[in-house]
């Protein structure tokens, strides 16, 4: 075995060893509280509920370890077998030697046989775990017909999308990346545009929010912290699953707020202005544009990467594949940068959560107060069995939000 092949596999057994670490001081850290919870957590949940949200996290933690050490395997079975290269093989010979519609079909056939061994995982934790805590609102029917349609898109945008960049190489040569880059960016700010009007009423139902109160107050909040939108829509998210959101999608004439009917279920009209005041300070704090351009930047540089990977002589050839092909680089590019990837995931928590605060802000500003905010954040915990004690580093690496005892305390702080 080459030494690139003991690097891979040295940096598969550290994530795993450090997932798992996570997962078992998280464990302790929640058991430790299990008997009695802290002070600023009684304040939030009652003992029954928090007792359930402590089942539910130690249930989550475990089966979440179970399916890291499977996805490890089984990563490591196809990047070590030598399956992947004879299915290029095989694949890429029924175009010949130039054809880009057989190398594009050869990806989306190992992303659709990679994704079967997960199905059991995710069948259990719909109809199993999120069952037995009062979660689950799918149907075996409904869960079925949701991977068909997955499965559908994926192979229609997904063969477009990938010949285009596979067919660059031939149309500009070395400079492939940068047009990489501008496709799949352009795409990206496309979809979300066309993503709720086309994308999602295949999955869900979208209905505008009735007139009354509720709508004259977002209406009247949008307004005083200008905030324009569209339209304001109410999904059925209660179909699938029990817990709840907010968000809202495109951009200019184009934004829409969209209310999952769970949540306007669980909160008073107050709550869920604040809860939209939260949202509205996302954008009016700036955070959108400043993703959007991170994620540019790490774009550029994850393609500018596959370029040199693709031409070095070390790379494909390690794992059996030719050298210069880009497909193959993309294929591992994509199954082995997250053995990377994760290490640095505390650095993209420690911004989201910094974003995070500063709408809590805006939203206790735009509301005159925090009894709203600090209400709606506390129900959310309630009726989503948040993990309300989860360990520092766990937290560090897996939460993009701070937990709701830090934004509470937060929220006190007077500007």
């Amino acid at each position: 075995m080459s030494l690139v092949l003991w690097i891979v596999a040295g940096l598969m057994v550290l994530r795993l060893l450090g997932e798992s670490l996570l997962s078992l001081l998280n464990r302790a850290e929640v058991r430790r509280h299990s008997t009695k919870a802290p002070t600023a957590v009684a304040a939030i949940m009652d003992d029954a509920t928090y007792q359930k949200s402590v089942a539910y996290t130690l249930e989550n933690s475990r089966f979440g370890q179970l399916t890291g050490f499977f996805d490890t395997l089984v990563l490591m079975l196809v990047i070590f077998g030598g399956a992947l290269p004879w299915l290029y093989s095989e694949v890429v010979g029924w175009g010949g030697p130039e054809a880009v519609w057989s190398r594009t079909i050869y990806l989306l056939l190992v992303g659709v046989l990679l994704a079967m061994p997960g199905l059991p995982f995710e069948w259990w934790s719909q109809f199993r775990l999120e069952e037995k805590f009062g979660f689950n609102k799918s149907t075996p029917k409904l869960w079925f017909m949701d991977k068909v349609k997955g499965l559908t898109l994926m192979l229609v945008i997904g063969f477009a999308l990938i010949w285009v960049l596979l067919s660059l190489v031939t149309w500009v040569g070395n400079s492939w990346w940068i047009w990489g880059f501008g496709v799949l960016f352009s795409f990206q700010i496309l979809m979300m545009v066309l993503y709720p009007k086309l994308i999602l009423p295949l999955f869900n139902k979208l209905s505008p929010l009735p007139d009354g109160e509720l709508r004259d107050r977002l209406l009247a909040l949008g307004e005083r912290t200008g905030f324009q939108a569209k339209t304001i829509e109410v999904m059925d998210g209660s179909k699938r699953s029990g817990h709840s959101n907010a968000f809202f999608t495109g951009f200019g004439r184009f934004r829409r707020i969209v209310l999952f009917d769970t949540l306007m279920n669980q909160l008073s009209t107050e709550e869920l202005e604040a809860v939209l005041a939260h949202e509205i300070g996302h954008y009016r704090r700036g955070h959108i544009p400043k993703m959007i351009a991170v994620s540019a930047l790490m774009q550029l540089g994850g393609f500018a990467l596959i370029a040199w990977l693709a031409r070095s002589a070390w790379f494909n050839p390690a794992f059996g594949f030719p050298l210069g092909e880009l497909a193959p680089s993309l294929l591992l590019f994509g199954l082995l940068s997250g053995l990377v990837t994760f290490w640095f995931s505390p650095i993209g928590n420690l911004f989201s959560r910094k974003h995070e605060y500063e709408a809590d802000a805006f939203a206790r500003d735009a509301m005159g107060g925090t009894t709203a905010m600090i209400g709606a954040l506390r129900k959310l915990a309630q009726k989503n069995l948040s993990n309300l004690t989860p360990h520092p580093w766990f937290s560090a690496f897996h939460y993009s939000h701070p937990t709701l005892v830090e934004r509470e305390q937060a929220l006190a702080v007077k500007p």
